[in-house]
Parts: C-alpha cells; structure tokens; sequence
C-alpha cells in the first residue's frame, strides 16, 4: 500500500518575509504567506501545518518576536489547517511572558528557538529555556546543526528534563559538512525525548533518511519542510519514496507528531487568550 494517500503532519514550516539572503530574488523566491504555504501543503496531502514567524526569528534584519508571534497567532486563527510554533528569545524575558498566555491557546503548538538567528549559544542559555518548557509543559522546537545549536549540546537539556520533548530541527544540517550530527546526539539520548524533522535540503541526500531510520528509528523522526524555504511537494515526495516499509513513513508523516502533540491536538475547542 502507498502512503501518499496519508494525511501528513508538518511540524516545520514559516510565514512571512525572509530577509537575509543577500538577494533581493531569493528573499522574494523564499517569502510566504498563508496562502502559499497552505497551497503548497494541499498538494502535499498535508492536513495541518505547524508555522513560526520569520519576522520572529530574523532580528538582524529589523525582526522581532513579540510582534512576530503577535502576528502569527492573528493568522493562525483564521486557518484550521494551520499551528503555531510560538519563539522564544531568552534575550528578550518579555518573550516568555508572551508565550506562557499563548500556549494557553490550542492553536500554540510548542516553543520555537533559534540560538543562530537570535545570537545566543545553547549551551549558555538552554537551561533556562527547558526550565521554562517544563514549567508549562510545552514541546520545544529548535534549529540545530550550527555552532551556537549543536546537536550534542542539548543532550545535557534532555536528560536534565526528561519530560519535555525536543526537536532537533534539520536532519544532515551541519556546519561542518557532517550530515550526521543530528542522529548521533538521539542515539545518545537517555530518555528518548529527543527527535529531529526532515527540514533540511540536506535530507534529502540519497540513503540519508534511510540510514537514519536505521539507526534511530522511525518513531525519532518527524515530517517538515521549511517553506515557504523549501518546496513542500518535493520534502514530502522524498519521504514516500524512500527505500522504507510504509509503517516507518506513516510515523514519520503523521505517527510521531500525533504522539508528542497529543493533548494539543485533542484540545480544538480552546480559544486564543483575547490579549494576543
């Protein structure tokens, strides 16, 4: 049986305007709003879409989180196809705040960070940032693969809180070339609350996804896409096309979402606190 009959779960996509490339095109090419991301997961069969904001995650060029997530949570309200990933920035504490009242809201599906954009090493800062996450039960979202988010230096986070499950964003993302950073750091992982999403471009290298199912299993890794970054269709084609029995895609499409986003997912009928 085929699995593109299967209604995936992205757990990684963005709305908004990128800045940053260098390029006034590739900011443009780059650049999404609702729309767009929401056409691209249709024809990627994907029934629900989980978003950050770019103007929250890209402060070198005139971003900001709080309104960023501001804005966000204004766009997710009006599409049921959509989440939202809510960023935090432990530089700026009213962040915190802000995302303590919006995961009040089923439409919050998590936490957001990002140590490269936003400046800060992990390893200084991540304590704070899972004490947060487990004091509101929150799942946490974060880039990894370069140096200030290596994949390593959240082990100590995940076994330090064992009930707050990480993502590891960007299989094969690395600064270095390695492309193996990302598996190595769940292999090591004592409480199995460590996953990764597929949201690198560097996934989709060929035998990549296969040997990391191999070696992880299926059940620690998660369907994402990046776009607007990336083209959906094409993240979503890798995966039912990989050399796996279509039980390990399943998970990967949808299975492992359900499972860590569970009682957010069973909570539709909560509204957005009226102060965001």
């Amino acid at each position: 049986m085929s699995t593109h009959s299967v209604q995936a779960i992205d757990v990684h996509a963005h709305v908004g305007r990128y800045r940053g490339s260098g390029s006034a095109m590739l900011d443009r090419f780059y650049s999404g709003g609702p729309e767009v991301v929401l056409q691209r997961a249709r024809r990627a069969n994907t029934r629900l879409t989980i978003v950050s904001s770019l103007r929250a995650l890209l402060p070198r060029f005139g971003g900001d989180p709080v309104p960023g997530n501001r804005e966000t949570a204004r766009i997710v309200a009006r599409h049921s196809e959509l989440l939202q990933w809510v960023v935090v920035d432990p530089l700026k504490p009213e962040t915190y705040r802000q995302a303590e009242e919006m995961l009040k809201s089923a439409k919050t599906a998590g936490i957001k960070v990002h140590p490269e954009e936003h400046g800060y090493p992990i390893r200084r800062y991540g304590r704070k940032i899972f004490e947060f996450a487990e004091r509101v039960g929150a799942v946490v979202q974060s880039h990894s693969g370069e140096k200030n988010s290596m994949p390593e230096d959240f082990l100590r986070f995940a076994s330090d809180f064992p009930t707050v499950n990480i993502i590891i964003s960007h299989l094969g993302c690395g600064w270095d070339g390695d492309l193996t950073h990302q598996v190595r750091a769940i292999v090591k992982c004592r409480h199995r609350n460590m996953y990764t999403d597929t949201s690198s471009a560097k996934s989709l290298t060929p035998h990549l996804l296969e040997w990391a199912v191999g070696e992880i299993g299926a059940d620690r890794i998660l369907y994402g896409t990046d776009t607007p970054l990336y083209f959906s269709p094409m993240q979503r084609a890798r995966i039912d096309n990989a050399d796996l029995p279509d039980t390990a895609k399943r998970l990967i499409l949808c299975g492992n979402a359900e499972k860590i986003l569970r009682l957010r997912l069973s909570t539709k009928g909560k509204k957005r606190p009226s102060r965001w």
